[in-house]
């Protein structure tokens, strides 16, 4: 048996801190989600994200704590190099911490790191024209 990517997960203290970030960048969460304890999204060709939050997990692993060190990013393509510093500039000026600010990185993007409301790096890139 073979198992198939589906989804990540992230964890949130705040649902609502985080489901305001991940909207900022442009995901079509409904409206009301922030009052729920697990939501589910899913983005364009079957992949989704879910949220859980702290609670939540922790009704089910109940001594769960977060990862160690990280590790794990989201990457979102941006439309264009200026799209990337567009959004980067958007987080950043909405308070989100960011990590990087855009570059032209040597593998051929414009990048850029933010963290979402619980630290989560984000990267943020787009093919250099």
């Amino acid at each position: 048996m073979t198992a198939a990517f589906s989804a990540v997960g992230i964890v949130t203290a705040d649902m609502g801190a985080s489901l305001a970030f991940y909207r900022r960048i442009g995901m079509d969460i409904p409206a009301g989600a922030e009052s729920m304890p697990h939501v589910e999204v899913e983005l364009p060709g079957g992949l989704r994200i879910l949220w859980d939050t702290v609670e939540t997990v922790r009704s089910f692993i109940p001594d769960w704590e977060p990862a160690s060190g990280g590790g794990l990013a989201l990457a979102f393509a941006c439309d264009g190099p200026r799209g990337v510093d567009r959004l980067y500039a958007d987080l950043t000026g909405a308070g989100y911490t960011g990590l990087r600010s855009p570059w032209d990185a040597v593998w051929g993007q414009r990048y850029a790191v933010v963290c979402d409301p619980d630290g989560h790096w984000v990267d943020l890139f787009a093919p250099v024209e």
